[in-house]
């Protein structure tokens, strides 16, 4: 929050309150009401005055270690010094002594620290211990190591940008364009360097310069890959080029003795926690929409695994709506508060633990899970790595993080006069400089903007579609989920007027567009450019996708009758050619259960909705031999293409429909109209019927009840799932692909953590080993330039080599569902 809404809050008794805690929170670590054997009392950092407020802890074979209760710093004095006692009034052993005021015993400041701008610049420059800190430091760079070579793709270099090749890109910005291959695996080199570099505190600022403007670089290539926690990385990174995070456990420190174990300003600490703060407040936020309260969003997760637990209480509807809505709702909101404060502290560092763990489970989101447990750690008192490390035997100090001596000065940080000259030789005053108030400004200015950037869209309207925003600053997670049923590209040409179809996703790897309008109009135009080196004269491209938000209808999201190549489209207005969501139509979801519910396991059924003056144009299967539309809502024109003939249904009445041939559902009601499909997949259903006398075949066999000798052709079933190479029957080859999947299955359940860790290990390997050895080869490329093509192409041959695959393990049965792809 801005420093003007600070001075607002004063306007009211509770907004006081209000604005103690928040600067308690974001400005001061939490401290635990213990009892003291001396009188305690605290002035501001301005005033000239010494700091006692002191907690004594006592490290195994070292000083007794005094920790600023309001600012974090940890001084250190030695054990057989008098005690430093108070000069307050007050005579009680408890914290609260009657020289305290109330809101310095439940926030650990006096109002008068923010009573002006100087006051609150020597606030966030207070000394603070580094400890914390420059252990964050370094399990963030480590994380950004592993994470580089996986979701950044340094292992699929290769694949993501297809060198040479025609793809349609979707950058923020139409002018970034790829480099070619070869300089991308050296921007990828900068940022695993600049990751490392951080990690070790080594070159600390060069280091932290290389991740961030490599990092986003590729972040801006590629809207397609955006997620809340890729956006975080890059935020994180950017925080830290600011902070003095290389003050310790740092190779900078050993290079400089000047920054070694020095003192660090609070207001580093406060941007990080409040970042974290913010990243689960604002999902909580996110998360009391009605879709998520009521259990739409996220519904398939309770047919997890991991809430098998839940389900020995609730059922597996309740499990969905109480555990995984309600729970992930009341964390997300209180979690960011629970961690600031020590009683509610461990309790919130349990649950939030076992939040991101579940998470690492549920999700692919790489190192996610496992950033936010370390951001955990910000939270605790700055010197807890001094006090966790002190407990290890003496013969490993030299490679864990020091935990003496005491911080030293640095220029970053505001000290205070003392009046006290014991605590005077310990630190120098210092007078507020130019660093100090911009690091105060750069503070309140970074928070301001974080909490105003996920409520930005009514200016970026044009990213607005669905749901507003784009799906990466505005930590909406989980809040929605989507299923295509229907997208269809229509080419026309401009001069001749022919029509044709394109295969969607031609011309890119990517399934986003589908969802962002700005995309779509990165993908007509880039569609437009490929089609006239096929002959088509000013193409025209048309999309008709079909999605549904949160288990709604199936709508269109876009006009279909616009050409969007030469649609408008700005990124500050409102994009013209977007279709409303349907929420009047949201009630129909607690119909939809009850539809499907009297329906068998053989029959499908899909909900539609459309608009008014539209018309859906559908192809049945000749598989689905029993297809049937009825109106659930409206009235509909029904034309059945080679018959040539119309039908018109009304709400309540239904019709069949012809299978293998095309027909036209035209909405002629002055509303929405509301419809559905029944259908049976007569195909699947004989080949079920088929599969299920194999296997009741296979086990009168084995159990010797079958009294007919087995024909040659079906020996298979029972010579094992290994011996189907020679098998032509597609039913027999379904069947033995089927026991495979079964195994593989099985084996996983009961495979050991030795075999589990086994696996794990090589696949890892095998990634890492890619990474290397392919970015070995472009630096060779980039250096003495390429080599003959039969070498290169052994090169990539020798990296692309995988560990050998044990029959009938899941890869060998990815390869022979290879033909079966989503539809």
């Amino acid at each position: 929050m801005p420093l003007a809404t600070f001075l607002v809050c004063f306007r009211s008794p509770g907004g006081i309150f209000f604005l103690g805690k928040f600067l308690r929170v974001f400005t001061c670590r939490g401290r635990f009401h213990q009892k003291t054997s001396q009188s305690e009392t605290h002035t501001s950092l301005c005033e000239a005055r010494a700091q006692d407020d002191t907690d004594r802890v006592t490290l195994p074979g070292m000083e007794t270690v005094i920790r600023d209760s309001s600012a974090g710093a940890s001084l250190i004095v030695s054990s057989k010094k008098k005690d430093v006692h108070s000069r307050g009034t007050g005579t009680g052993t408890d914290r609260g002594g009657a020289g305290e005021s109330r809101m310095k015993r439940l926030f650990g400041f006096e109002l008068s620290d923010v009573s002006s701008w100087q006051k609150f610049v020597c606030l966030l420059n207070r000394p603070t211990d580094p400890a914390s800190l420059g252990v964050f430091r370094f399990l963030f760079g480590m994380l950004m190591v592993v994470d580089i070579p996986q979701e950044r793709g340094l292992s699929y270099l290769d694949y993501k940008y297809l060198d040479g090749m025609v793809v349609c890109r979707f950058p923020l910005f139409n002018f970034l364009q790829p480099l070619p291959l070869d300089w991308m695996y050296l921007v990828y080199v900068i940022m695993l360097l600049g990751a490392l570099g951080i990690m070790l505190g080594c070159f600390y600022r060069l280091a932290c310069l290389m991740f961030i403007s490599t990092y986003w670089y590729v972040f801006f290539l590629d809207k397609t890959t955006w997620n809340n926690h890729s956006y975080l990385y890059g935020l994180i990174g950017f925080q830290l080029t600011f902070m003095d995070a290389n003050r310790y456990w740092s190779i900078d420190g050993l290079r400089n003795a000047k920054k070694r174990n020095a003192h660090v300003p609070l207001w580093n600490y406060t941007v990080l926690r409040t970042q974290i703060f913010i990243v689960y407040f604002i999902a909580g936020i996110k998360k009391l929409d009605f879709d998520w309260i009521e259990g739409y969003s996220m519904h398939y997760l309770a047919n997890h695994w991991l809430f098998d637990p839940f389900k020995l209480v609730f059922s597996e509807e309740m499990t969905s709506v109480l555990v995984v809505h309600g729970g992930g709702l009341v964390l997300d909101l209180t979690a960011g508060y629970l961690l600031f404060f020590d009683a509610t502290r461990p309790i919130a560092m349990v649950f939030v633990s076992y939040f991101h763990c579940m998470n690492s489970q549920l999700f692919s989101i790489g190192m996610f899970a496992y950033t936010m447990l370390a951001t955990s750690l910000l939270f605790c008192y700055p010197d807890w790595p001094r006090r966790f490390f002190s407990k290890f035997p003496a013969c490993l100090s030299g490679a864990l993080p020091t935990v003496m001596p005491a911080p030293q000065h640095s220029p970053s940080c505001v000290y205070p006069e003392s009046e006290s000259s014991e605590a005077a030789t310990l630190t120098k005053p210092t007078k507020l400089s130019r660093r100090h108030r911009l690091g105060a400004l750069f503070t309140v200015l970074y928070i301001t903007e974080q909490f105003f950037m996920p409520y930005s869209h009514f200016i970026t309207q044009g990213y607005n579609n669905l749901t507003n925003g784009l799906y990466g600053y505005s930590w909406d997670m989980m809040v929605h989920s989507r299923s295509h049923q229907h997208v269809k590209i229509t080419y026309r040409d401009g001069v001749t007027g022919d029509i044709g179809y394109l295969n969607p996703g031609v011309f890119t790897h990517s399934r986003r567009w589908k969802d962002h309008g700005d995309m779509l109009k990165q993908y007509a135009s880039c569609l437009s450019h490929q089609l006239k080196n096929y002959n088509i004269s000013e193409p025209e491209i048309y999309f008709d996708i079909w999605v549904s938000i949160n288990e709604r209808f199936q709508q269109r999201i876009f006009d279909p009758r616009l050409d969007i190549v030469k649609a408008d489209w700005s990124p500050f207005r409102p994009n013209p050619w977007l279709m409303p969501l349907l929420v009047d139509l949201s009630p129909w979801r607690t119909k939809f259960q009850e539809i499907e519910d009297t329906l068998d396991n053989q029959t499908e059924v899909v909900f539609i909705a459309d608009f008014p003056g539209l018309h859906l144009e559908n192809f049945v299967s000749e598989d689905l031999g029993n297809t049937s539309l009825q109106v659930l809502q409206g009235e509909l024109n029904v034309e059945i293409v080679e018959e040539g003939k119309n039908y018109t249904i009304k709400e309540g009445e239904k019709m069949q429909l012809p299978a293998g041939e095309y027909h036209k559902a035209y909405t002629v009601s002055p509303g929405p109209s509301c419809f559905m499909y029944i259908y049976v997949n007569t195909t699947e259903m004989a080949l079920e019927q088929n599969l299920t006398r194999l296997y009741e075949l296979q086990e009168r066999v084995r159990n010797g009840t079958e009294t007919e000798p087995l024909p040659p052709e079906l020996q298979p079933i029972l010579n094992g799932t290994g011996t189907d190479v020679n098998v032509t029957d597609p039913v027999l080859k379904a069947f033995l692909r089927r026991q495979r999947k079964i195994e593989e299955i099985q084996k996983r359940r009961n495979a050991t953590i030795v075999d589990r860790f086994t696996r794990f290990t090589i696949k890892k390997y095998y990634l890492l080993r890619r990474s290397f050895l392919m970015t070995a080869i472009a630096l060779r490329n980039l250096v003495v330039g390429r080599p003959p093509l039969e070498q290169l192409a052994q090169e990539v041959a020798y990296a692309n080599m995988k560990a050998p695959e044990e029959p009938g393990s899941s890869e060998a049965v990815r390869k022979d569902d290879s033909d079966h792809t989503e539809l």
